[in-house]
């Protein structure tokens, strides 16, 4: 296994168990008021966005100027957070009456949950010597 998917490993074991809590309590659940087809969709949306930051921020930490690593996480940060606001103004916009905020709620601490563990990564590559 190479670094790249060492590290990315934190990501996928995040999703793995996010999506089985999900479906575990979608099971248990039935007749609560969470909408949880919004929160499996967050999840795989977090997901990806989070692997996609990684990616450029991966990239960026290889080149010898800080300066490019520093702008690549707040581009990143920046694009989370519009793709992020896009998905909650197209499922506002697409859900009509049928709108289940404790869903969009529990999909804003999966967001929390990602960058926290992207962070984490983050944080733990660059303080190695060679990274």
């Amino acid at each position: 296994m190479n670094q790249r998917s060492k590290v990315v490993l934190p990501l996928v074991i995040t999703f793995i168990l996010f999506a089985a809590v999900l479906v575990v309590a979608w099971v248990l659940w039935k007749d609560s008021n969470i909408d949880f087809v919004v929160l499996l969709f967050a999840n795989v949306l977090f997901f990806l966005v989070s692997l996609m930051a990684f990616n450029m921020q991966y990239k960026a930490m290889q080149n010898k100027n800080p300066n490019v690593f520093i702008r690549k996480v707040m581009t990143t940060m920046l694009l989370k957070m519009a793709i992020a606001l896009s998905a909650v103004m197209a499922y506002v916009l697409g859900s009509g009456k049928s709108f289940n905020k404790p869903a969009v709620y529990i999909s804003m601490l999966i967001y929390l949950v990602y960058l926290v563990v992207e962070v984490a990564v983050v944080m733990k590559l660059n303080k190695r010597k060679n990274a």
